[in-house]
């Protein structure tokens, strides 16, 4: 097997268990984290040649990886011009919270009666890692750390074919995530409403849990028409 730098991306994964395993999944990781950070910006072509230098792999796992990302609506294709990065789109938001706001409430109901106290604690941890990166200002750890604090509500449902459709759902959104992080009142906003949130959570009040984030993401809209249709 030749030794050059497209096989680092394994060796990697097998000294470091937290990264990806495979060529197809790193790159995929990575594409994500450049659109969600804005170092891939809205409209902008995907150049592969200059992406399988950066991240030292081959073509092929780029192209699996634009596939998926084609799916979620974060990239699209368009014929002889190649791929490029999804513009932000206020009627896309609408459309995927709307479907979150149906499968999210299934899945609060049933991780409340399945769930023990130790959910609640995570939650807690959770948001405290959400507050700790908004205060440093790190945008792109908020929105990871977010992403931990909303799936704890979902993973503890176990029915896991609701979690991959959720999934999907929040990775087509996490650029508009980014966006509304930064701006810092809106960031207060998110550390109130997590708090609010979880002692809901805790009081097994699955109906105000609903409520609660039926809101933060009305808040998130609301924020997002302003800077979409200002743009």
């Amino acid at each position: 097997m030749p030794t050059d730098s497209r096989c680092s991306v394994i060796d990697d994964a097998i000294t470091d268990p937290g990264r990806p395993t495979t060529a197809p999944a790193y790159v995929l990781a990575q594409l994500r984290r450049a659109i969600i950070a804005g170092e891939l910006l809205p409209g902008q072509p995907l150049r592969q040649d200059a992406l399988a230098e950066r991240f030292g792999v081959s073509r092929v796992p780029l192209r699996e990886a634009f596939k998926v990302l084609e799916g979620e609506g974060q990239v699209v294709y368009a014929p002889h011009r190649g791929y490029k990065v999804a513009t932000l789109s206020l009627t896309d938001l609408l459309e995927v919270y709307r479907i979150r706001e149906i499968l999210e409430a299934e899945a609060v109901q049933v991780s409340i009666r399945r769930s023990d106290d130790g959910v609640v604690t995570q939650l807690r941890a959770a948001a405290r890692e959400v507050e700790t990166a908004s205060a440093a200002g790190d945008l792109l750890a908020m929105t990871e750390a977010n992403r931990r604090f909303h799936f704890l509500m979902v993973t503890s449902a176990r029915m896991p074919r609701l979690e991959k459709l959720i999934q999907v759902l929040w990775d087509a959104t996490e650029t508009y995530r980014f966006v509304y992080y930064g701006d810092e009142v809106n960031r207060h906003r998110v550390e109130d409403e997590h708090r609010r949130i979880i002692d809901a959570f805790a009081d097994r009040d699955a109906d105000r849990v609903i409520t609660l984030l039926n809101e933060h993401r009305s808040h998130a809209v609301d924020a997002l028409r302003t800077f979409l249709n200002g743009k």
